[in-house]
């Protein structure tokens, strides 16, 4: 009896020391696993890098420094980076032909990256669209914007309107990297900093922190669009948005009723103002001129 009952204990511990060591085995694994995935690892700085074909001070340790911030900033906001990324493309492809018909290097598809995340946001300020133009800039540059248009969100219009602005800058200034500051600084600003430091080149400028993370920011971002799986993004052809087929409708007469325009053309008021988001009311009074607006193919 004595001796069965110490047998059960035995085995009893026995048993108990095998439950013991596989779940320390078990959470071992565990902790290795969940260890790998929150691993935090430095992300890759190119040793040579440039914008528009103007080589940047990356021998500069806090140039080196700014750009390694916005590169970590970028790649780990993951979400926000990838669908950046996969609006690129219906973007991209209106965008870049009109940069390169009006002598703007292409790498500026980046500075609208950086602006809006390629979207029709409106800033805190007011600026809006895709370029973020603040209205006063945008009626100098030849947009309209009233109670019924604002061209600020008519993608093709604000990107020549940009155009313009930057090549007058880059005239001012001589550099496509100062003309890029003073897109955020504004000119005036930029010529004031320049005076007072006794410099020529945006990294020899001390900025505000704003200014001084804004170029570095859009070097960032082209360094990781262009270099995706290096900071982690993997995207098939097929996960880029793509863009609508649409056709050219031509006004020359005034619309009372746009959601009614709408169904004249087939489609409705939310895919038609989702075309051309530069439409901001019911109406469209046309006076003297003619509007272009997109529809879509109806087949």
């Amino acid at each position: 009896m004595k001796r069965n009952y110490l047998i059960a204990i035995f085995s009893l511990l026995i048993l108990t020391f095998i439950i013991s060591s596989s779940k320390k085995d078990e959470n071992a694994e565990q902790e290795e696993v969940i260890a790998q995935g929150n691993k935090v690892v430095a992300v890759p700085i190119p040793n040579y890098i440039s914008f528009a074909g103007e080589k940047v001070a990356l021998d500069k340790f806090e140039v080196r420094e700014r750009l390694d911030r916005e590169l970590l900033v970028n790649s780990y906001w993951q979400s926000n980076s990838l669908l950046m990324i996969k609006r690129s493309k219906r973007v991209f492809e209106i965008i870049e032909p009109i940069l390169a018909e009006n002598n703007v290097p292409n790498d500026f598809k980046y500075l609208a990256v950086a602006e809006s995340g390629l979207l029709n946001v409106t800033s805190s300020a007011g600026a809006k669209g895709v370029w973020q133009f603040m209205p006063s800039t945008a009626k100098s540059y030849g947009l309209e914007v009233n109670e019924e248009v604002d061209e600020r969100l008519h993608l093709e219009k604000s990107t020549l309107a940009a155009c313009q602005y930057l090549k007058e800058a880059h005239t001012r200034f001589g550099s496509w990297t100062l003309a890029a500051a003073a897109y955020n600084r504004g000119p005036a600003g930029v010529e004031r900093d320049l005076a007072k430091q006794l410099v020529r080149d945006y990294f020899d400028l001390h900025l505000n922190t704003e200014s001084s993370r804004y170029v570095l920011r859009i070097l960032a971002l082209k360094t990781i669009f262009e270099n995706q799986t290096s900071y982690g993004i993997h995207l098939k052809n097929e996960d880029y948005y793509g863009s609508t087929s649409t056709t050219d409708v031509f006004l020359d007469s005034s619309i009372n009723n746009i959601a009614e325009y709408a169904l004249q053309l087939g489609t409705n008021y939310h895919v038609l103002k989702s075309l051309n988001p530069w439409l901001k009311s019911n109406q469209l009074t046309v006076v003297d001129k003619t509007y272009t607006i997109k529809a879509p193919l109806v087949n």
